[in-house]
């Protein structure tokens, strides 16, 4: 239990500010582009490396998936054309991959579908490290994110070089994807990578405020679904996945804020046209 909340406080630490530029750039599709890229990197490095293989392998197609989609994007190559082309090859050759073996599927299921209660202390390092290169690629453009986040045709006039600002927010995604498909799973890491940054958005206006609050709301998610998994698994005496559990404290989360949010709005305008 501790290892793993410390896999998701780290992943929390990084999915914060990227999300946050996720949602405010609206790279939802692309993003999950880029989960989907991630599968037959799994695959095949399992086939050439076997366990040991799993992440480098999907470090490097999801990468090579992030420059391909930017520099497609920039060749007059609509977002969501590139998206999906990126998308349904990847997804293609992993099936092939996948319809050629048969004795690493358990492996396989554990990406797809999550494996956060067996996350071993020895692999926060390197997931450490993976967030670490992620958070410094958006540290280090942030000033230009942020232009270009809220002004991309500004960004470009004003020469903030939009290519590499892309670049950096693209790689940084692809590195998030991997590092939480390792825990809450393939198929879950989209909710980390689009809730946070909804969720501060409906708490603050300023960008600080959005990334703080998407880090906060990530952290304590994690926190409340893997305490949920473990009471209920005891209570019922069936490991409950503790990926999905906390994807879906953070739905309801989400959810609540919404609610919240509406009710302050409502408020908010009926207290204006009193007199």
């Amino acid at each position: 239990m501790t290892t793993a909340l410390a896999a998701m406080i780290l992943i929390s630490l990084a999915a914060g500010p990227i999300s946050t530029f996720v949602n405010l750039r609206g790279l939802e599709f692309m993003s999950d582009g880029l989960i989907h890229a991630a599968f037959p990197g799994i695959v095949v490095g399992y086939v050439v490396g076997g366990t040991e293989g799993l992440y480098p392998g999907a470090v490097a197609t999801t990468v090579l998936a992030a420059v391909l989609l930017t520099l497609m994007t920039r060749r007059k190559v609509t977002s969501d054309a590139a998206t999906a082309t990126v998308l349904t090859s990847a997804f293609g050759i992993g099936v092939i991959v996948v319809s050629r073996e048969s004795d690493y599927a358990g492996q396989v299921q554990e990406l797809l579908f999550g494996r956060l209660f067996t996350v071993q202390p020895s692999e926060l390092l390197p997931l450490g490290a993976t967030l670490a290169v992620a958070l410094a690629l958006v540290g280090i453009t942030w000033r230009r994110q942020v232009f270009r986040a809220f002004d991309a045709a500004g960004a470009t006039a004003a020469g903030g070089r939009a290519l590499l600002t892309d670049l950096s927010l693209t790689v940084a995604i692809a590195l998030v994807v991997v590092a939480a498909s390792n825990t809450v799973g393939n198929l879950l890491v989209l909710a980390i990578l689009i809730l946070p940054g909804a969720a501060g958005r409906l708490i603050s206006r300023r960008i600080e405020g959005i990334v703080l609050a998407a880090i906060t709301f990530t952290a304590l998610a994690a926190w409340w679904g893997l305490w949920a998994a473990f009471s209920i698994s005891l209570s019922v005496s069936s490991l409950l996945p503790g990926g999905a559990t906390v994807v879906l404290a953070m739905t309801i989360g989400y959810l609540v804020l919404v609610g919240a949010r509406i009710l302050v709005d409502g408020w908010t305008r009926r207290r204006a046209v009193t007199p």
